[in-house]
């Protein structure tokens, strides 16, 4: 019997609608809190694809298992079905269809979730653990990706035991993601592959990281044509890279933007900085999320440089996250992520998943908006400074705000050049000596 069509699951009951849920710590948005999730650390999430009615999430975990929740319309979550591995599950999918999901594990092996019989088969078989699984749909083939540390990247076709393709890594596979026709994978030692998936699976391009730090994830982002275009990739450093393929300009349009750090940009005292534990963009604006072991989840605007939105702390770190398929529900888990080690390991601390209405927050601002508010803040500033200049002369100066702005600015360029001269006189004084 089809799962789809059931009401009972691993656990019982359901949670209440969007919103409705009381403030606690570990809950300070007020999110709904999903019903019966697992009893270890949360790796993955991920939504069914428009091609299934309705909207079915599914989250692996440490405690070797990946299930299955019905998220019907009103905000309830309804637990459906769930299925094991002999290891810690560490990514999952779905197919294009959304009949099956596929589940990657520390088992060294990948299997195939049929939804309709709720039967498990594997599919796959690795020599190490296997961090990333995914879904390929090509016109010409359809299969899957399975990365190990193992230092492989293998491809299957789910009806033969033997890969149709393995892809040597130079070091063991972190994190992978793929949107068609491209693949990027991000591996051990700052390691940066891109692969091309027209025709048959093929090696692109080797990129020199943009990030000085191990790599953590990995997300591809599309352009206005609906088109892979570059990805973003988060590091343990509490820093993302925005990565083009082929920009018109790369040192313009490539950048890093730091995040998940304490003390926000007060660079003048010290930061605890926190890893980029998943990335995941927005299905309809392109915009995208990160969160981190900070336990705070953030919004982006790429394209406009810009936060949009940072979330109160949590009690643990975040550990995965993923949009619906019309990006009105953004989902997250709250679990520990052993980032400080086994002695703040607490087994008595539950798991969560919480479900949040993100359709307005993930939204680019208006332009306009951005640049009124600029030009208040620009308004402000100079009004402050005539002020304090009015005072020190003890009454009105009898010049306009805008011509003390020109005048700090022609003085800030003075002071820039002096500093550069003497810079290069002190050089030129140590070289002679």
């Amino acid at each position: 019997m089809s799962l789809f069509g059931t009401t009972t699951g691993f656990g019982t009951g359901g949670t209440s609608v969007f919103g409705s849920t009381t403030t606690d710590s570990h809950n300070p948005m007020k999110d709904v809190e999903v019903t019966s999730p697992p009893d270890d650390s949360i790796s993955c999430l991920a939504f069914s694809p428009p091609t299934l009615p309705g909207n079915f999430l599914i989250g692996g975990s440490w405690a070797n298992d990946v299930r299955c929740w019905e998220v019907q319309d009103n905000g309830q979550t309804v637990p459906k079905a769930q299925q094991m591995h002999t290891g810690p599950v560490l990514d999952a999918c779905w197919s294009d269809d959304g009949s099956k999901v596929f589940t990657a594990s520390c088992d060294k092996t990948a299997k195939m979730w049929d939804l309709n019989s709720n039967q498990a088969m594997q599919i796959a078989q690795h020599e190490g653990p296997i961090k990333a699984i995914h879904w390929i749909k090509a016109p010409n083939y359809s299969c899957i990706m399975t990365g190990s540390w193992d230092k492989t990247l293998k491809f299957w076709d789910t009806r033969s035991p033997n890969p149709m393709m393995s892809l040597q890594m130079p070091e063991r596979c972190y994190c992978a993601d793929v949107v068609y026709p491209m693949a990027v994978v991000a591996t051990a030692e700052r390691g940066l592959i891109v692969y091309q998936l027209e025709n048959q699976p093929s090696e692109f391009r080797r990129i020199d990281s943009p990030l000085k730090h191990q790599h953590r994830c990995v997300a591809i982002f599309k352009d206005k044509q609906n088109k892979p275009t570059g990805f973003a990739l988060g590091s343990i450093e509490g820093r993302v890279a925005i990565h083009y393929i082929n920009p018109p300009n790369p040192a313009k349009d490539n950048f890093t933007f730091k995040c998940h750090r304490s003390n926000g940009t007060n660079t003048t005292t010290p930061q605890d900085i926190y890893a980029v534990n998943a990335i995941s963009f927005h299905p309809v604006h392109g915009t995208l999320s990160t969160v981190g072991s900070d336990g705070r989840f953030s919004f982006w605007d790429k394209d406009a440089r810009t936060k949009l939105k940072t979330s109160e702390q949590l009690d643990q770190p975040i550990t995965a996250c993923c949009f619906n398929n019309n990006g009105n529900i953004f989902a997250y888990a709250s679990s520990y992520d052993w980032s400080k080690g086994h002695e703040y390991y607490n087994p008595q601390k539950k798991n969560y998943i919480f479900l949040r209405n993100a359709a307005e927050e993930l939204k680019p601002r208006n332009k306009k908006w951005r640049t009124a508010r600029h030009r208040g803040r620009e308004d402000n500033a100079v009004a402050t400074i005539h002020r304090l200049v009015s005072t020190f002369h003890g009454g009105d100066t009898g010049i306009t705000p805008r011509d003390f702005c020109l005048c700090f600015q022609l003085a800030e360029q003075k002071v820039q050049q002096l500093t550069a001269l003497k810079a290069v006189h002190e050089r030129l004084t140590l070289w002679l000596l």
